[in-house]
């Protein structure tokens, strides 16, 4: 792997944006992070297995999270290669032929699924084999309910892609316009939602505030936001998060809360939207110093490969974590008092064990991350590819949501979880995944119109 990431390395175009590698990257990684440190585990005296989280136990601690949710960040990124990609494919593509958006949804999904559904596979083939032989209790009941719960930023990322096309049209015709359009969308979702009551309505913020976000990465792509532009957003941005959550409906934590009424993740608020802006304005103020950084050689190898790991690396992280845990409840270590000073002093040793965990799982499984060799095109692409890939992605987006709210656990009872108004169960779940994903799989790709 070594020599190949430095072929790769080496062979980096100069006009590649080395930045944005970088922020896909520490945006990944900082989520990991931070689930390892809020992941606050404890065993009663019954002997029941619960994972708390820190910033509940230590709410003083939840302004953190306004450094540490950076998601809008990979959002932001996604944006930005989007429009590379799809603007890309729109020049190769031959006159008439082809389906520019099947290839495109190929093109951008294939690395995120195979890992994605090669994870969903081992969990729920290990979920059912462990429900069949009647094992349970403790602390795997838990893990098998909570290591599916990253697949709902799969699931937004899924939307994205699918949106990516007439987003992006919208974007050509009005600039500033079409991201103003999806702002003020979502803070009128807010208003009906707070303001009057409205059900339901706050689900829409799922699209209109991560969307918005997507948008501000097509603006990157088109150099519009330079001079004093991330400054102004960065100001806003933050000053409008901490007015409406100093005199809104809004919590502190901008990541979600056991036991709160309003969570400013599910469904995203407005006050999210402003958080994500602050941020984007931030990293885009760095981007110079950033740039000096990364024209180091061995800083730039390290980039390289981290992207060529990092989607199974998020995939599995909360596997090591609570595989740690259930080591060191089976060896009967005891577990401190979350908070605690030796709960803290106890913290960078599980990150670590987390981390060598981690570790042997992305050795076991990133040859999966890898983009397959497309095959040949024997004959012009159908006229319903496009459909069909539209349908598949569809699919895989609620088939993955679906599997995050339900989890693994249950598998043979039917447990069910409600995915906006409608209820799902996992087998139903999996089964969506697996259909789109074919479906998407027998998309065209660009390499067959070269």
């Amino acid at each position: 792997m070594g020599s190949s990431v430095r072929e790769l390395a080496e062979k980096t175009p100069a006009g590649r944006d080395r930045y944005i590698d970088l922020l896909r990257v520490a945006s990944l990684g900082t989520v990991v992070i931070g689930h390892w440190l809020m992941a606050a585990v404890t065993v009663g005296d019954d002997g029941r297995t619960e994972v708390g989280n820190l910033l509940a136990v230590v709410p003083a601690l939840q302004p953190l999270t306004w450094l540490l949710q950076i998601m809008p960040v990979f959002f932001f990124v996604g944006g930005f290669s989007h429009a590379l990609s799809y603007r890309s494919l729109s020049r190769k593509a031959p006159e008439g032929g082809g389906s520019v958006y099947s290839a495109f949804l190929r093109a951008r999904l294939q690395r995120l699924l195979r890992p994605t559904m090669v994870f969903i596979g081992v969990w729920g083939v290990a979920a059912l084999l462990l429900q069949l032989v009647g094992e349970g209790g403790a602390l795997l009941d838990v893990t098998l309910r909570l290591v599916a719960q990253p697949l709902w930023f799969i699931g937004i990322y899924l939307a994205m892609v699918a949106f990516t096309p007439p987003l992006l049209k919208l974007h050509e015709w009005y600039g500033w316009g079409a991201f103003g359009g999806l702002v003020l969308a979502a803070g009128a979702v807010d208003a009906a939602r707070f303001a009057f009551g409205v059900p339901y309505v706050e689900f829409l913020n799922f699209a209109f505030v991560w969307l918005a976000v997507h948008q501000l990465g097509f603006l990157r792509a088109d150099g519009r936001l330079r001079a004093r532009v991330p400054a102004a957003m960065a100001v806003a941005g933050l000053a409008g998060a901490a007015a409406l959550v100093a005199f809104g409906p809004y919590p502190l934590s901008m990541v979600g809360m056991p036991g709160e009424r309003v969570s400013n993740m599910a469904p995203p608020t407005f006050a999210l939207l402003c958080h994500g802006i602050w941020l984007v304005g931030a990293v885009e103020l760095l981007r110079g110093p950033a740039l000096r950084w990364l024209a180091r050689p061995r800083v730039w190898r390290g980039v390289v490969a981290a992207n060529g790991v990092s989607m199974t690396a998020f995939l599995w992280h909360l596997t090591a974590m609570l595989g740690v845990y259930g080591v060191l409840i089976a060896a009967d270590v005891p577990l401190p008092e979350p908070a605690s000073g030796a709960w803290w002093v106890q913290v960078p040793l599980r990150m670590a064990a987390a981390t060598v965990v981690t570790g042997v799982l992305v050795a076991a499984f990133r040859r999966f991350e890898k983009p397959g060799v497309a095959r040949e095109l024997t004959r012009a692409p159908s006229t319903v590819a496009g459909p069909a890939a539209a349908v598949g992605v569809t699919l895989c987006l609620f088939g993955v949501l679906g599997l995050s709210m339900v989890g693994f656990g249950g598998l043979l009872e039917g447990r069910t979880a409600m995915l906006i108004a409608v209820r799902v169960t996992a087998p139903v779940a999996v089964g969506m995944a697996l259909i789109g994903w074919l479906l998407v799989e027998r998309a065209p790709t660009a390499r067959r119109w070269r």
